[in-house]
This record gives C-alpha cells, structure tokens and sequence, in this order.
C-alpha cells in the first residue's frame, strides 16, 4: 500500500532502544512501513549501546527521539511531562492504572514507566492518533500509559522474552486495551487469543524476510566431510543463555577426534567471558574464532564461507527463549544447512529431516551427533538447505506480514 506519507506526528513507535542489531526485524519493518507510504517518529526508551549500525538503521528517514532512560537523569523534564499530562482528561484514569500496576508490582521499572510515558505523552506531536510498540512488556506499558493521558488508541507487536515472561495478569490487561496486536509465531499468537477477549484483535505477523536485501546464494560449497579441509560450522546470536551456547561448546567437545572442525561464533553477550573460558578448558579453543558484534554485511559474508549453521537455543532458568529468530531464515537465504532445537517456534520454519536438523534442547549428546552427522553428509547438507530457502521463499516472506500490519495502522489511523 503506497501514497502520499501521513503526517509523522499522526503515528507514535516505541521501542526499547535504536538503533539495536539484535532487532533488526524491528528496523527491517519500519523500512518496509515507510515504503508504504507511512510516516512516523520513534520513541526509544534507551539510548543505543552497540558500536556498530545495520544499513537498514541508515535507510530509515524517520526522526528518533530519547526518552529519558532513567527519570533522575532528567528531572525537570520528567516533571514537565507530568505537570502537563496531569491536565489532560484521561491522566487521571492512566494513573489509577498505573498505581493498581504498582501495587502488584512495585519495582523502579514501573515507576519508570509512567514517567516516560509522562514525557512522550507532552512531547508528542500536538496530532497524535495511534501509538504503536514494539514489545509486549515495558514499551507496550510506556505505550498504554501515554495513551491514556492522550486519549489517543495504541497497538503492540510481541515477539518472545516479551510473551513468556510478562506475568499472565498484565498481558491480559494489555490485550483487553489495545486496539490490536500482532506476534511473530504460530505459538505466541496462540497464547495471547487464549488470554484475550477478543482474539480477533491479534494477528499472527511473521517477521519473514525481505530477500532483497540479500544476495543470491552462493555458488556450490564444496562437498567437505570432516576428513580433509575443517568444515566450518558458524552460529549468529547473542551469548545468553537462552541461545544454548555452553551446550555447543559440550556438545563440539564430543565430536570424534578424527573429524577437522573450525567453529566461527558472531555476536556479543554478557556470557562471553565465561563461555571463552568454558571453551579453553574443554580444549577447543584452537578451533573457535569468537567474532564479537559485527554489521550484517560480514554477517553475510560468514554465512556465505560456512558449511553448516548452529543455533542451539532452550528455554532459559528465568523463562526467557527465542520465538523465531530471524538468523535462522537469513542462514536459508544463503543455502546454509541448519541444525537447531525444537524450541518455541523454530519447527514452524524447519521441519526435522527436511529444511534442516532439529534436537532437543539442553541435550548435547543428541546435538554432537546430529552435527557430526551434518559433517559426514555434505549431500544431505545440500538437499536440506536447497528445501529451507525453498520455504523461505514461499512461506516466510516479509510482504504479506507488512500488508497485514499496514491495514491495521491504516485502520487505526482513520479511526
């Protein structure tokens, strides 16, 4: 859907830092909204942490602006946003919400909270007709609480961590005030509907993939099995402990003797240390190139060199997992095998045996076979990731998640 752009004003997003390269399904998204002809600012809650940007953060024409991260930092302008919301007619009733929320959860974040939905809400452009958030737990309540004091609607996408680990009251209270929602996976949307009183408010929007950004695959890899030249297996996340990642290191360590491995690990994380640690002691890390945060086009270009994609991810200690992540569909747009969990919403992308290899999660006997499995069938290799960016093609596209999502702000928009 194209035309003339809205007015920026019109739409609000927030989310909970920009630029982020862990989100950049969140930035690959607004691209595409803009595209379409919609115009908006952002509203981000952090200031960005990363040292290195996604050429989608630079494609994005939309004007960012930093709500104060923590409320001393900025007290007069907090208190400004106060001053001004409490004269507005629905403040009252966003601060009895509000201290009801406290009540049942009285930490500094909530409070938070309310302060900078204070700011965005006296801030905002005088125009204001929707807010939208990106995630379901503090943005989405930075989100309800402005537009309370606004009295303007307000919408949310969820996503993972967001789902699982906000507590079952609150999502109910966000579903029931929100004009609509959508989420990213078959299971997260299923979820919500069952906690919601009108399921037909929630939408299932996969994040898809928008393949222009990516080259064609590579030319055919050579058919490495472990006995010559190392196979080079390569995984893109963040090392946290729901990606799985002390139980790679495991799972490698029990990997035959005679089989030449080389193992090429992207992204930061507060395990880092620890995991390089894990590592020495286990003896592997000759074979391991620990790259750090690195910009998508060397991200490609990993993919491009490897052999065979990892991402062992599992429900962490406090509840948090993955939904769908994005690296598992950008490794099939390169015709790159994958071998990952049954986790969340992985097997809604890859079935076992056909788009890849599926384990269980927390089970590193299970996973070092399967992988030494992948190393000595580089045919069997081919022939799964040939059927993964088939799917990828077909079934998990970005269009048709973007075309869903622009009727609903368009909806909201002219309402």
């Amino acid at each position: 859907m194209t035309g003339n752009p809205l007015p920026a004003g019109r739409l609000a997003i927030v989310v909970k830092g920009w630029p982020r390269l862990s989100e950049t399904f969140i930035a690959q998204e607004l691209v595409a909204l803009e595209a379409r002809g919609f115009a908006f600012e952002i509203w981000s809650m952090r200031h960005p942490t990363d040292k290195k940007r996604h050429a989608l953060h630079d494609a994005l024409k939309a004007k960012i602006h930093y709500l104060p991260e923590y409320l001393y930092q900025e007290p007069l302008r907090v208190l400004k946003g106060l001053f001004h919301s409490a004269r507005q007619p629905g403040f009252g009733r966003a601060l009895t919400l509000w201290f009801g929320h406290l009540l049942r959860e009285p930490t500094p974040n909530r409070v938070r909270r309310f302060g900078q939905a204070a700011v965005l809400a006296r801030e905002a452009s005088p125009d204001l007709a929707f807010i939208y958030a990106h995630f379901m737990h503090t943005p989405s309540s930075v989100a309800l609480y402005a537009s309370m004091m606004r009295g303007v609607p307000w919408g949310f996408s969820a996503h993972a961590k967001d789902i699982w680990k906000s507590p079952e009251w609150e999502k109910r209270d966000k579903l029931a005030r929100a004009q609509f929602g959508v989420t990213c996976t078959a299971l997260g949307a299923e979820h919500l509907r069952s906690l919601s009183i009108d399921p037909g408010r929630l939408d299932l929007v996969y994040h898809g993939l928008d393949l222009s950004r990516f080259p064609s695959p590579p030319p055919p890899r050579p058919a490495r099995d472990g006995s010559g030249d190392p196979v080079t297996i390569v995984s893109v996340g963040r090392l946290v402990e729901k990606k799985g990642y002390d139980l790679l290191l495991n799972a490698l360590a029990r990997l035959p003797a005679t089989l030449n491995w080389r193992f090429v690990h992207i992204g930061g994380g507060d395990l880092s240390q620890s995991l390089k640690a894990r590592a020495q002691k286990l003896g592997l890390s000759e074979r391991i190139e620990w790259g750090g945060s690195r910009a998508q086009d060397e991200v490609i270009a990993a993919l491009r060199e490897a052999d065979i994609f990892v991402l062992p991810s599992r429900i962490a200690s406090d509840g948090d997992r993955d939904g769908l992540p994005n690296v598992l569909m950008e490794a099939a747009s390169q015709e790159l095998p994958i071998l990952s969990t049954r986790v969340s919403s992985i097997p809604e992308f890859i079935h076992d045996g056909h788009e890849g290899t599926l384990v269980e999660p927390d089970d590193p006997e299970e996973l070092a076979a399967a992988l030494a499995k992948m190393i000595a069938d580089p045919a069997g290799r081919v022939a799964m990731a040939v059927a993964a960016r088939k799917r990828l093609v077909e079934a998990f596209g970005m269009d048709a998640g973007i075309d869903l999502l622009s009727a609903r702000l368009h909806t909201a928009l002219a309402s």
